[in-house]
């Protein structure tokens, strides 16, 4: 009997990337590699390269996560001020409800980009959806 050699490759060096550092550079709008450079190039489009340190970032798939986190954290904000409001002052609900939208909509625009880059942020740091071959 004769004992053939496992054909399975031998496993490879995977680099390990910060995973919070990326989070908040994202978060930033900041390349997760370098950090300088920007990493959207409009609103919401995110660039295929970094043009300071050339890292691919066409590999995201941010799709739906963004727009969820952004109503998760705008709602669970102002529906608890929402009640605060109204039991403490009792303003006009046309005063109310104009303060409020402005202040929905306000928050929901400053979040939401700043969530996705958050998103490939983190998306870079854990190699997933083809980071891990980036380069």
């Amino acid at each position: 009997m004769s004992i053939t050699p496992d054909p399975t490759p031998s496993p490879t060096v995977v680099e390990e990337r910060p995973l919070w550092p990326s989070v908040r550079r994202g978060f930033r709008r900041k390349c997760p590699n370098c950090g300088s450079g920007p990493i959207m190039k409009s609103y919401l489009k995110v660039r295929d390269h970094c043009p300071v340190c050339r890292e691919a970032l066409y590999h995201h798939r941010a799709d739906d996560g963004p727009a969820y986190l952004t109503i998760l954290i705008v709602g669970h904000l102002l529906a608890p001020s929402l009640l605060f409001v109204f039991t403490t002052w009792q303003p006009e609900p046309l005063v109310m409800f104009t303060g409020f939208a402005i202040g929905t909509v306000t928050l929901s625009l400053y979040l939401l980009p700043r969530l996705k880059g958050a998103l490939v942020g983190f998306q870079w740091a854990r190699l997933m959806h083809g980071f891990s071959t980036s380069r």
